[in-house]
C-alpha cells in the first residue's frame, strides 16, 4: 500500500481513518466501479468533483458515486449565481490530483467544498485516498471538520 499525502494529512491531524484497496481498470474509472470492486453499497462511497464559481472561484464537492451533481444545488450551496464543471485536464493543475483519484483531503489550495447530506446517514464514508485503487474510509463528520466543509442537499 502506498502512503499517500491524504492518510498523512489525517494522521498528522489525529483522524481515524482506514484505506480499502482494490484493483484498477483503466477502462473504468467510475465510483460505481471502484464501489463493486470495494463490495460496498454505492451509497457510501463518494466521489470529488470540481466546479467553477463565478464569484469565489473554486469548489469541491463529494457525493455519492452513482448520483449525479445538481449543479443548480452547487450554486446556492456555494453562494453562486452559476457553476460550472471545471475540464479534466485542469483537475491536476488545481488540484494535485489526478481523474479517478481526486481526493477532497490535501488538494493544492483549500478551496471551499460541500459534502452531500446523505453521507451524514452513514457512520463511514469512502472517498479518494488521493490516487486510484485506494480509499479513505472515515467518519462523515471528521471528514467535514478536516475539509471546512458544509453539508448540503447537492445532487439530482
Amino acid at each position: 500500500m502506498t502512503i499517500t499525502n491524504a492518510m498523512r494529512l489525517l494522521k498528522q491531524a489525529g483522524i481515524g481513518f482506514e484505506v480499502s484497496e482494490y484493483e484498477v481498470d483503466e477502462n473504468d474509472l467510475s465510483g460505481v466501479h471502484a464501489a463493486k470492486m470495494l463490495g460496498v453499497d454505492a451509497d457510501c462511497v463518494f466521489k470529488t468533483l470540481v466546479a467553477r464559481g463565478e464569484k469565489k472561484g473554486l469548489c469541491v464537492f463529494c457525493i455519492p458515486v452513482a448520483e449525479e451533481l445538481d449543479l443548480k444545488k452547487c450554486a446556492a450551496a456555494a453562494g453562486e449565481k452559476k457553476i460550472e464543471m471545471i475540464h479534466v485536464r485542469e483537475l491536476p493543475a488545481l488540484t494535485g490530483y489526478i481523474r479517478g483519484g481526486c481526493s477532497p483531503i490535501g488538494m493544492k489550495k483549500k478551496y471551499p467544498t460541500f459534502i452531500d447530506e446523505i453521507a451524514t446517514l452513514f457512520d463511514k464514508i469512502f472517498v479518494s485516498a488521493g490516487m486510484r485503487g485506494q480509499q479513505l474510509i472515515l467518519n462523515p463528520e471528521d471528514l467535514r471538520r478536516y475539509t471546512d466543509a458544509q453539508f448540503a442537499d447537492l445532487i439530482k
